[in-house]
């Protein structure tokens, strides 16, 4: 079956391996030059950077399996650590290298900066949790949720809000506590202590999925359009009509915004949080004591060691940092990190629409369609997750198998 895949982020390139390995003659079209989407590589000063930092977690199984798919060794591009929580107001969790769920559990009663009696109500509230199996009686936002459950000490401010805005790039007074209550059973409540793992790319992220999956579908007969912007989708009764060239079906991976140019139909409206990723570049043997900090700062939000000196500092969601210019803004950050010595460069890479915000009860679309063969993907069509690039992946595959296996009325 001849199939177009429109959208060369995660989502699309899953799309694209998925449908290939199942025999279809795919073709992709990205309007970039380079593929990745929101997680790709880019040329900056004639250095080779990211356009956004992610934080990613070994919860991430379907990404993890996809680069293994693609030749891209997860255990080679990755380090690989237990996860910690540290931030400049004294405090300090860590997980061991114990069995789920004892790390969780051995890691929270010996974090500092917190009371015996919050480790034990929080301990509580976490069992509760996973009697329910994750599921919230009525999605709220995660502050009332917070509220709620007495989650009001230090624990929120330093463990819990931090990883919301991390997790679902949306604060806490308006993020969905559903979502990320998801988050935390596929990670902190998951059954595998690898969920939890910390994964610091050694690499860009261009060589992690998107430069390594472009490579197998060229050797596995897919065509590769880049810098292909499609401009009209079209069914037919024979299939698709994209730009004038009939496919028998397609998958749209692009963002909502430009999904809904090509189909109408997706009548989808969303909100968006911006992203900014500050990198700093200190004496390259500048090194954090752990590869993730949380600053805890009225700018500055988490920072990831990228090595020899250089720091990604990531704010998630609207908020003051915006209204300043890239100079002050990469002062501020290194002030607030207190590090030895003056940063010798900086950059600031800015999305103002990077990510959909996870509020509560937003309508997300899944992956089909009005029409039997047009499939969505992307991360906003995946309602489980918030917008990840686990999401994204999944969304992919999802799309890619549900074509793959539908019975072939025309």
């Amino acid at each position: 079956m001849k199939t177009a895949v429109i959208g060369g982020g995660w989502a699309g390139l899953a799309a694209a391996v998925e449908l290939t390995a199942a025999g279809h003659q795919t073709t992709l079209f990205e309007a970039g030059r380079v593929a990745g989407g929101r997680a790709r590589s880019v040329d900056i000063d004639g250095r080779r950077l990211d356009n956004g930092q992610h934080i990613l977690l070994g919860a991430y199984r379907e990404t993890l399996g996809l680069m293994r798919r693609v030749g891209a060794d997860p255990d080679r591009l990755f380090d690989r650590r237990p996860l910690q929580i540290i931030d400049r107001n004294g405090f300090h969790l860590a997980l061991p290298r114990l069995p789920a769920p004892f790390h969780v559990a051995w890691g929270l009663f010996a974090a500092r900066g917190i009371t015996l009696a919050e480790k034990l109500r929080t301990a509580w509230w976490m069992e509760g949790i996973k009697a329910r199996r994750f599921q919230l009686d009525a999605d709220v936002t995660v502050s009332q949720w917070l509220d709620a459950a007495g989650q009001t000490g230090r624990l929120r401010r330093h463990l819990w809000e931090p990883l919301c805005l991390a997790a679902l790039n949306t604060p806490a007074h308006l993020a969905s506590a559903q979502h990320f209550a998801n988050v935390l059973r596929d990670s902190l409540g998951s059954p595998r202590r690898a969920d939890t793992d910390l994964l610091i790319p050694k690499v860009n992220f261009g060589q992690l999925l998107p430069e390594p999956a472009l490579v197998w579908l060229s050797a596995h007969g897919a065509e590769i359009r880049l810098g292909r912007r499609v401009e009209k989708l079209r069914p037919t009764p024979s299939g698709v009509d994209i730009d004038g060239q009939p496919f028998d079906a397609a998958v749209i991976a692009t963002a909502p915004q430009h999904a809904t140019r090509l189909w109408p139909d997706m009548s989808a409206s969303y909100d968006f949080e911006p992203i900014a990723t500050v990198y700093l570049q200190f004496d390259r043997h500048t090194r954090l004591d752990f590869p993730l900090l949380n600053l805890d700062s009225r700018i500055g939000q988490w920072v990831v060691d990228r090595g020899n000196g250089l720091l990604a500092c990531v704010l998630s969601g609207h908020g003051e940092w915006e209204a300043l210019d890239d100079t002050g803004l990469a002062d501020i950050l290194q002030k607030d990190l207190g590090l030895s010595g003056q940063a010798n460069w900086h950059k600031v890479i800015r999305e103002k629409r990077a990510t959909f915000s996870c509020r509560p009860g937003i309508a997300r679309p899944g992956e089909t369609t009005t029409h039997p063969r047009i499939r969505l993907a992307g991360d906003y069509t995946f309602a489980e997750y918030p917008a990840t690039l686990e999401g994204a992946v999944r969304s992919g595959l999802r799309a890619a198998r549900s074509l793959g296996t539908a019975a072939p009325t025309w």
